[in-house]
């Protein structure tokens, strides 16, 4: 039984006030809520690609208008003023600055963003520019994708456009979001895309990725200020065995190799772990890592992004359980190369939408762990929230209650990782509004924010007027 001090270090009902200078935000992605997929000379991502392939998101969904943002952007950062928040992060579409990839930017596009940014710190909100959040060019893609080595080149140019168009306005960039998500599930299960289904690739992927990460960093060091900061975000998966034993117990650091340490190891400590290369050596020999690369990968950073949902539970696999109840789509593919012998399980307790566990102690732990093998280096939770099925009764309001019982409680944990010593100094609400949510479509719920898709029409709902007063106040009331 998970007690009160596990969840939370004081009674249900104590307030807890976050440090002065606490960063409150929410967030959002470019593909699913910009919308305009053809307007101002924005060309095709893989995300377009595979979502109008018949099969790939759920009832035939695209990005194609999502919630239009593209067109209603300054509504979107009225709403954020009205809210009292202090940051929104959001995403450039590489596709709508550098069409195909190279060459160039295009300055309709850039313009959107300047526009965007001007309107956050015209009512005093801190932009923080995500360069990548899955929207790749599709002509890259053609071209091989990010199993390709000149993919990772080709994003450090594009890092250096972006960079010199919007560095005297932004000051606080991420390079790459869940680079986990479009490795793996991209190249290895095919449930995000590209859609590809090759363990290789995906591993190779995994590489480039971080390479693209290191290269486009130094990029933005030598076109931005030198008071910008740089980052980037890892969907973290606090892994945690099923029993005791030694084979489960194994299970899980197998996992937690090719979940966390692939990316953690060469960009925090300069070297990829040992046992994910043993791992994996059946299926590749590792030789698309150059010479220089782990120095390049490994590059100073301000702070980490960390993306937390729920927690991933893991043994051997005895037959009875397969890789795809690990919570990421199901697909004949396991996302997992070299983990055959590993079996996910639901963990206990509620649930969202998702069918994602409601377990606030996996994001304590998680912080609480990074703290101790990072702890020169600022922590930033820029990604954390639930999908319910929400909905707009006939008065029009939309009451969520389970999303803010949601929200408190990894908030709760939050403050207690920074009471136990942990350096965290943010968290963005994920998301700002109802989206597209990548092979689920229009299925699933995350805002803050209900939109109703035909029209267009944005709603606060009852948890984001909770979370407005969190962020106004600094203090989370009891439960």
């Amino acid at each position: 039984m998970v007690t009160a001090a596990r969840q939370g270090g004081t009674a249900p009902d104590a307030a807890r006030t976050f440090p002065e200078g606490f960063l409150w935000g929410t967030a959002t992605a470019s593909y699913q809520i910009e919308g305009a997929t053809a307007e101002d000379g924005r060309t095709p991502s893989i995300w377009d690609v595979y979502a109008r392939t018949p099969g790939r998101v759920r009832n035939g969904d695209t990005g194609d208008i999502a919630t239009d943002h593209y067109h209603r952007w300054r509504e979107d950062v009225a709403l954020l003023a009205e809210l009292g928040l202090g940051a929104y992060r959001f995403s450039l579409a590489w596709p709508r600055i550098q069409p195909t990839g190279r060459g160039p930017a295009v300055q309709k596009g850039l313009d959107f963003y300047r526009r965007l940014v001007d309107e956050l710190l015209a009512h005093g909100i801190t932009p923080v520019a995500t360069l990548y959040h899955w929207d790749l060019p599709q002509e890259l893609e053609d071209a091989g994708g990010w199993p390709e080595r000149v993919t990772a080149e080709r994003f450090a140019a594009y890092a250096a456009l972006a960079a010199d168009a919007l560095g005297d306005r932004v000051k606080t960039w991420t390079t790459l979001n869940e680079p986990w998500c479009s490795a793996f599930l991209g190249y290895g299960s095919g449930v995000h895309a590209p859609g590809r289904t090759d363990p290789v690739a995906a591993l190779r992927a995994a590489h480039h990725l971080n390479l693209g990460h290191g290269l486009a960093v130094q990029a933005l060091r030598a076109a931005l200020p030198s008071d910008a900061r740089c980052s980037v975000t890892l969907n973290f998966h606090q892994v945690r065995p099923l029993t005791g034993s030694d084979a489960d117990a194994d299970a899980a650091r197998r996992i937690d190799a090719l979940a966390n340490r692939v990316f953690t190891g060469p960009m925090l400590r300069g070297a990829y772990p040992e046992d994910l290369l043993k791992d994996t050596a059946a299926l590749t020999d590792w030789s698309f890592v150059r010479d220089g690369d782990l120095e390049r990968i490994h590059q100073p950073l301000d702070f980490l992004g960390i993306n937390y949902y729920t927690p991933t539970l893991v043994s051997e696999a005895d037959g009875s359980a397969a890789h795809n109840a690990d919570g990421h789509g199901r697909s004949s593919h396991s996302p997992w190369p070299g983990a055959d012998q590993v079996a996910f399980h639901q963990p206990p307790g509620a649930t969202t939408a998702m069918g994602w566990a409601v377990d606030p102690t996996g994001l304590y732990d998680l912080l609480r762990r990074l703290a101790s093998e990072f702890p020169a280096l600022p922590l930033v939770v820029t990604e954390n929230g639930a999908a319910f099925d929400d909905y707009a009764d006939p008065s029009g309001q939309v009451n969520d209650p389970e999303r803010i019982a949601y929200v408190r409680g990894h908030l709760a944990a939050v403050h207690r990782a920074i009471a136990d010593g942990a350096d965290v100094r943010g968290y963005f609400l994920w998301s700002l509004l109802d989206n597209f949510e990548w092979g689920y479509g229009y299925s699933k719920r995350f805002g803050a924010v209900y939109v109703d898709y035909p029209t267009g029409t944005r709603i606060p709902k009852a948890s984001a007027r909770w979370y407005s007063e969190v962020a106004r106040t600094g203090v989370l009331p009891g439960a």
